[in-house]
């Protein structure tokens, strides 16, 4: 209960777990993971005690950036199963109590969507292109972008279309993929059809969205050029092509159409590094919760560590919002990969796990991370991600994590198809880590996020939304909940420490003669 007795919303303190839908389970047979798959396997995530899943983008898409090119955002994709299979997904999961986030993509839609391929036809300067970014070049003869700006995946953000008449015309804007135009959201045509898309999935049950580039959509006036190189997967605050200001006022009519569904939730991605700009997303009338990604980019360091623990805490006390954590997902890689890989990069990412969980807030977990499962260096030619190819082969791209999960037997696909050829290939070395194995493991990483997230939901030791810092060894963290008691340990260092006083509730190693080892987190009561 929160002090005022009204009891908190659901996703305050839920645990969602990201489902990347292509690498999560096959029920087709394809080697493409769908819906009917996770669908199959809804027990195993109640089990694992998650309160809600997101679920990566499964609406029509030629799958150029694997669905986050839309090409209808009101259907199912049949790689996935189509819609009936999405309607048996949202019952199965509210059978068992699980909430269900979708993906979607307000600053973008597919070159296939039916407005883009209206706007190839119509020409220069018609109403059809007003949805979109269609600017002549630059030059004599128009050869030239009319901006400086880069795509995020690589190469210019800028393409050139053949007009009707069979000549080179204008270009068009697309901040990602050739096949990804941007939207224009200063025509009202943009939101108008974004809230029947709103509208149609939580009117079929669906409990929120998370929200592509929630910093993005607004664009700036006139689109100058960027005075700073532009790197591919990054950007800065100062970025003309994100942040601008009145992107807030296309979440505040966001907002007004969720809160006509009470208990739905919006969690926006939101790449912005200054505490009070990120702080605007998560004002009251706008995004309920968003990721604040300083740990996705942080070292195993317990200083580094601490201040971004600190920096996303005073983040969000600035708009009295709550916090949202994740170690991982499929744009940024696995914890178990970033912390050094093999042994002590499980550990590591073990003891992070713990340090997320028992913060005050929202927690996403990505698939697979509770079975540890650490990148592929998969070879050249399956790799697939668009940043591949668009920045010359020099960027391998984000498909090392999204390499299907691992769920029986000894031998690839390990029961994720019935296809050996699955879209991503998985490495042999997997069968130690599937999902058959570490049930039947209790020392296994499975069966510890298990045990975790029970203790995190039935412990009144985890309630209170703020913590205290308390005095620690070097190299090391402890902080307690506030208002509910709970002590949270993280050894960063090469040399055991002693516990702070309390009783042992779990480990994410074995102790040491009663000390906490290094690359280790504890909980105490």
């Amino acid at each position: 209960m929160s002090g005022s007795g009204v009891d908190p919303p659901w996703w305050s303190h839920a645990v969602f777990y990201q489902v990347y839908p292509r690498s999560f389970a096959d029920s087709s047979g394809d080697g493409v993971g769908d819906l009917d798959g996770l669908t199959a396997h809804m027990a195993y995530l109640q089990q694992l005690g998650v309160d809600g899943v997101w679920i990566n983008p499964v609406t029509v898409s030629p799958m150029a950036d694997h669905g986050y090119d839309v090409a209808d955002p009101r259907d199912i994709d049949p790689i996935f199963g189509g819609m009936a299979a999405f309607e048996r997904l949202v019952a199965a999961a509210h059978e068992r109590g699980i909430k269900v986030t979708m993906d979607v993509v307000p600053n973008h839609t597919s070159s296939q969507h039916p407005w883009f391929q209206a706007a190839l036809a119509a020409g220069s300067g018609s109403a059809a292109r007003d949805r979109y970014f269609f600017r002549d070049g630059r030059g004599p003869d128009g050869s030239r972008p009319p901006n400086n700006w880069e795509s995020v995946f690589g190469g210019p953000a800028w393409t050139r279309v053949t007009e009707p008449d069979g000549n080179p015309g204008q270009w068009y804007l697309h901040l990602f993929d050739t096949e990804q135009p941007d939207l224009n959201w200063d025509n009202p045509e943009v939101f108008d059809d974004f809230e029947k898309t709103l509208r149609f999935w939580l009117e079929r049950g669906v409990d929120g969205f998370r929200i592509d580039v929630a910093h993005g959509m607004a664009k700036p006036a006139g689109l100058p050029d960027a005075t700073a190189e532009a790197k591919i997967l990054r950007h800065t605050d100062d970025d003309p092509r994100f942040n601008r200001p009145h992107v807030h006022a296309i979440h505040r009519d966001i907002r007004a159409v969720i809160d006509d569904y009470p208990g739905a939730v919006t969690v926006g991605e939101v790449w912005v590094h200054d505490n009070a700009r990120w702080a605007e997303y998560v004002r009251p009338d706008e995004l309920h919760l968003g990721f604040n990604f300083r740990l996705t980019r942080t070292a195993f360091d317990a200083a580094e560590i601490h201040d971004a623990v600190q920096n996303s805490l005073v983040a969000a006390a600035l708009e009295n919002a709550t916090p949202t954590w994740t170690l991982a997902n499929h744009d940024v890689g696995r914890e178990v990969t970033r912390y050094g890989g093999g042994e002590i990069g499980l550990r590591r990412a073990r003891a992070m796990a713990m340090v997320i969980l028992a913060l005050p807030g929202a927690v996403f977990l990505y698939n697979g991370q509770e079975l540890g499962l650490p990148d592929v260096d998969l070879p050249d030619e399956v790799l697939q991600d668009p940043t591949w190819k668009r920045s010359g082969h020099t960027e391998r791209g984000r498909d090392g994590c999204r390499v299907p999960l691992p769920w029986s037997g000894d031998a690839p696909p390990f029961g994720f198809s019935a296809c050996a050829q699955t879209w991503l290939p998985m490495p042999d070395e997997w069968a130690a880590l599937t999902v058959e194995k570490q049930l039947a493991d209790p020392g296994s990483t499975l069966s510890f996020f298990r045990a975790a997230l029970e203790l995190r939901s039935t412990r009144a030791e985890f309630d209170g939304s703020q913590i205290d810092w308390l005095p620690a060894p070097n190299h090391s963290l402890v902080f307690a909940r506030r208002g509910g008691g709970l002590v949270c340990a993280l050894n960063a260092g090469h040399r055991p420490i002693t516990l702070p006083p309390g009783e042992l509730l779990v480990a994410s190693a074995p102790l040491i003669d009663g000390q906490l080892p290094p690359d280790t987190a504890a909980w105490l009561v």
